[in-house]
Order: structure tokens, then sequence, then C-alpha cells
């Protein structure tokens, strides 16, 4: 294919939303301090997967043909400093943005909505491993109390 062909081609390249959302969402998954993305994804503290692992929740985006714009609501950690915290999420979604897609990150509007501590944030996610064993230690005991019904009428 010489230079010539790729220079007479007509066409566009387009994103949806959800891929730059998704490219958001992945970049600053390990950003240092941010516990969570209000609404959704985010933080995978110890191990624990939380129950709500949409990458893409909570992140607004408006993409356009060379630039994109980001707004996202955060819970940050109480022994961060929230504007350290913006420089990397800035650092980190424009590196992924122009890697990925070759767009150019022009605006980030960031809200921090709380601040807690990561016990505080910690007890207040439901894990999905949580809600299994949960559902799980209920059918168990479903199950016995059905047995014990059974066993008294015969």
């Amino acid at each position: 294919m010489t230079n010539e062909t790729v220079m007479t081609t007509r066409g566009t390249l387009t994103f949806e939303d959800k891929v730059i959302q998704k490219i958001v969402g992945y970049a600053i998954a390990n950003v240092t301090g941010l516990l969570n993305v209000s609404g959704g994804f985010l933080t995978n503290i110890k191990n624990k997967i939380v129950s709500n692992d949409n990458v893409s929740d909570g992140i607004n985006v408006e993409v356009g043909q060379e630039q994109v714009a980001v707004d996202l609501k955060i819970v940050v950690d109480f022994d961060a400093n929230a504007h350290d915290i913006y420089k990397q999420m800035q650092t980190v979604i424009a590196k992924e943005l122009v890697k990925t897609t070759g767009l150019t990150l022009i605006e980030l509007n960031v809200t921090v909505v709380d601040i807690q501590t990561k016990d505080e944030f910690l007890e207040s996610q439901v894990t999905l491993q949580d809600h299994l064993e949960n559902i799980s230690q209920k059918v168990v005991s479903n199950d016995s109390k059905e047995s014990e019904k059974i066993d008294r009428v015969q």
C-alpha cells in the first residue's frame, strides 16, 4: 500500500461515548487517593471486586472529531490531596486517550462529592463475593428449614 492510496482514501474514524468512557475508567483505575467514581466503578482495594464493576459508570464525556471533554464526580481518600489526584487524572487520561484514539483531552471537570477513609469506604462497599455468599447462605438455610418441615410431617 502506498502513501498515495492512504491520502486519497475517504472516510472518518469516530468513537462511541462508551468507548471513551471505558478508556477513562481504565486510565484512572490506579490513581492514588481516588476511592471511587460516583455512580459506579473503581477501586480494587484489598482485591475486593466492587459490586458494580462497570468501568464507565459515573463518567460523562463529550467526544468530538479530535478532542474530548470529561466530567467526573469522585470520592477521595481522606489522606490524599485532591489537587494531586486531579493532576494524576489529567495526566493518565490525556496519555491513554492519545495512545488509544489519537484524541486530545481538552477539558477535565472533576467534582469531589465525598471524602472518606479507606476503612469507611470498604465498609460502605458490598462486594459481589459478599452478595454471592449471602445468597448461598440463604439458599442453604431455606433448604435446611424445608428439610426440617418435611421430617416433622413424616
